[in-house]
């Protein structure tokens, strides 16, 4: 847990809950902050299995699972490369694409003073490739790997899209800059290769920022969501499809839009959501009947399976 991401506090706190959960189920557990000396700890502790709740940064771009396999530790969640590509919004997009999974129609661009020219001139960069998007406003500007919401904003105006892409870039040198999905926002949670179950957020500020997800009462949620049944059904298949086409395994949260039509798009699969005992996926699997130590152990679980069936 913890970590250097901007998530640092969010895992730590996923983190704690997690091991209280662990130690009260009577495992043999250590928390572990980690840090430059992440390698020392885990053979200082003995550890057998690591389970990971390390959001953002080392934790979800598959980092701490190549280490992890270099040392030789199973652990639990997704392996590298269904990490590292959950974790990039532009390459697991391509992704969903491919698989004619939907997702909101969208542009990647890279940091340079041509891209915030271009988009303040709405003249061609060198090339002539205007990168001003193809599809109307409302636009959500994102960098292209982060997490939590970090430097997310919507577009309205395009007078503000050269400060909003600064602060995006400001996460990374690449942004994605999608159509903003009028409707609902639901989680669905997947556990084991199955949908649990889903979650409608509403938040009274204009989306489901950082500090909307963090900040007591600023964000309703509504357990199951009220939509149709027949749209539920189809955004809990989407959901799957996406976690099954990046190849993740054990638990995530695969983040949807809904449109007034009630057609689900996919936002992004999370690979380790959060683990507080008020985060969404412990919400989710509350309803499915699997309390918080439950939760955990079943997370466990799959990841000792897992390292099982890799040595028959």
């Amino acid at each position: 847990m913890g970590g250097a991401s901007s998530e640092r506090e969010v895992s730590l706190r996923s983190g704690s809950a997690v091991f209280k959960a662990l130690k009260k189920l009577g495992y043999n557990a250590a928390a572990i902050d980690a840090g430059p000396n992440i390698c020392e700890a885990l053979k200082k502790e003995k550890i057998d299995i690591a389970f990971l709740v390390l959001h953002g940064g080392w934790g979800e771009d598959g980092s701490i699972q190549g280490l992890l396999e270099v040392m030789g530790i199973p652990y639990t969640g997704s392996d590298v490369i269904s990490s590292a590509v959950a974790m990039n919004k532009a390459a697991s997009k391509k992704i969903f694409l491919y698989h004619k999974i939907p997702v909101p129609p969208f542009t990647v661009v890279s940091e340079n003073s041509e891209t915030l020219n271009s988009f303040a001139s709405g003249e061609p960069a060198r090339g002539g490739q205007l990168l001003t998007p193809n599809f109307p406003l409302p636009w959500v500007v994102k960098p292209v790997s982060e997490g939590s919401s970090v430097g997310v904003s919507i577009v309205k105006d395009k007078g503000q899209i050269e400060s909003d892409l600064k602060a995006g870039f400001s996460c990374g040198s690449e942004v994605i800059i999608e159509k903003y999905i009028e409707g609902r926002e639901i989680h669905i949670g997947i556990l084991n290769d199955r949908a649990l179950g889903g979650v409608e957020v509403k938040t009274s500020l204009e989306f489901y920022s950082y500090e909307a997800k963090y900040t007591a009462g600023l964000t309703e949620y509504i357990l199951p969501p009220q939509i149709d049944e027949a749209v539920y059904t189809k955004a809990k298949d989407i959901a799957l499809s996406a976690n099954r086409a990046l190849g993740c395994s054990g638990a995530t949260r695969v983040d949807l839009r809904i449109d007034k039509g009630g057609n689900p798009y996919v936002l992004e699969v999370n690979t380790i959501p959060g683990m507080t005992e008020t985060s969404l996926l412990p919400k989710i699997a509350k309803e499915a009947g699997l309390d918080f130590p439950a939760l955990a152990e079943e997370i466990l679980k799959h990841a000792i399976e897992r390292q099982q069936r890799k040595h028959r």
